[in-house]
């Protein structure tokens, strides 16, 4: 015997009440009886079909998603020139790889430190690949006073980033908060010039450093980190190596694996 599926009835049924709520009531077609009577049928239904507003909230949730991703695909195309090619930023692996990965990271971030490991798994095994860091201090005053250290190890680098990976593994990879001395501390032992830091600290240039990467932050609609761009797409969080791996290569070649 044929099934009838009510539930797009119901789903329609729905928008006529969405739409009823969005509109003036001197312009609405329905009576308050029809109106009681739609409510009543929509609600009779939900509460014997409580399932139905999982599949509500699973496609409100995809669309969602859609949106943001479009949203982030706009974003990453306005800013791409400041996202990808900034002078302010440190680029390490191969300048001119096929596929770039940026990460948004904060000093004080223990996820970052996971992170970290998978940058390095990730440009080890990828020579093609262009992965560029961004100083996103958001977990106080410390993240701050290290990121401005690490801006200004950036300035003093003269190595194409291997100074500054140097650094950025020393304190990342560090025990407690990260602060402006254990950013000193770590610049030092790298063999960098600390009198020359503590003075460029102060500099327009490491200012500006700072202000861009939370304008593009914000541009994004980051907020936490480590945050990624990869190709046209955001990534948020720890996401691991192997996501980080599928994206390069859906960015590379269209598949997970290339």
């Amino acid at each position: 015997m044929m099934r009838f599926d009510v539930r797009p009835c119901v789903a329609a049924l729905f928008a006529v009440l969405l739409a009823l709520s969005a509109v003036p009531a001197q312009a609405q077609s329905f009576s308050d009886a029809q109106r009681s009577e739609i409510e009543r049928i929509v609600k009779d239904y939900l509460l014997s079909h409580p399932e139905l507003l999982q599949d509500v909230m699973n496609e409100l949730d995809k669309r969602q998603q859609i949106a943001e991703a479009e949203k982030h695909r706009a974003s990453i195309k306005e800013h791409s020139a400041t996202l990808f090619t900034s002078p302010r930023q440190v680029t390490l692996g191969d300048p001119k790889g096929d596929v770039t990965v940026v990460e948004f990271f904060d000093y004080n971030c223990s996820y970052c430190k996971r992170a970290m490991s998978d940058m390095l798994d990730l440009m080890k095994d990828d020579r093609k690949l262009k992965f560029v860091l961004k100083e996103f201090p958001v977990l106080g005053e410390g993240s701050i006073q290290a990121a401005q250290v690490a801006a200004a190890v950036r300035m003093q680098d003269q190595t194409g980033g291997k100074k500054y990976l140097e650094f950025h593994q020393k304190l990342l990879s560090g025990r407690g908060q990260a602060d402006l001395a254990r950013a000193l501390a770590a610049a030092k032992e790298v063999g960098l010039d600390v009198a020359r830091i503590e003075k460029d600290m102060a500099s327009d240039e490491v200012k500006a450093t700072i202000e861009e990467n939370f304008k593009l932050a914000e541009a994004l609609g980051l907020n936490g980190t480590p945050s990624y761009v990869v190709g046209n797409d955001v990534l948020v969080g720890a996401v691991g190596l192997n996501t980080l791996k599928e994206k390069v290569n859906s960015t590379r070649c269209g598949k997970p694996t290339c």
